[in-house]
């Protein structure tokens, strides 16, 4: 729940059809009432937020209040998109936790100096995955003051 007063929408880009399945469990099993949509990759990711192709349909739905970002997918992996999404004055609001296997400093200093809000390497264990999602829930979704979804205002 949004301190807007109605759930925001968590947009989920991760090329491992696993790693959604075990997250929207985790999200169910947190109860939190977010809802989760899934894109595969960094091309999909920017045509979604894009309102393009496929997800043209979504055009007058609000933007994603959280995304979810796997660094390491085909087409654009997630630095590429991240880049992308933090140039653009429409999209940069949106917090981006990039929740991703890898380990490395590199990518963890990569992704912040792109523009990501927080780096979290996804957990092993399906338990450990609900308590990295209740967090994710609670620090963003109950703790900290997000714009609000309508940015054209704000531009």
């Amino acid at each position: 729940m949004g301190k807007v007063g109605h759930p925001l929408t968590i947009l989920m880009a991760d090329d491992d059809a696993d790693d959604r399945l075990l997250t929207q469990e985790a999200l169910e099993e947190s109860r939190l009432v977010n809802t989760l949509h899934f894109v595969e990759d960094g091309e999909q990711l920017m045509h979604y937020l894009h309102r393009q192709e496929n997800y043209a349909h979504l055009r007058d739905d609000p933007l994603p209040g959280l995304i979810l970002l796997d660094l390491n997918m085909p087409k654009k992996d997630g630095r590429e998109a991240l880049e992308e999404i933090k140039r653009d004055v429409t999209l940069r609001r949106i917090p981006v936790v990039v929740l991703t296997t890898s380990k490395g400093e590199e990518d963890i200093y990569r992704s912040y100096d792109l523009g990501a809000s927080s780096y979290i390497t996804k957990p092993v264990t399906f338990a450990a995955l609900v308590k990295v999602i209740q967090a994710i829930g609670k620090y963003w979704f109950e703790l900290v003051e997000l714009p609000p979804a309508d940015l054209d205002h704000i531009a």
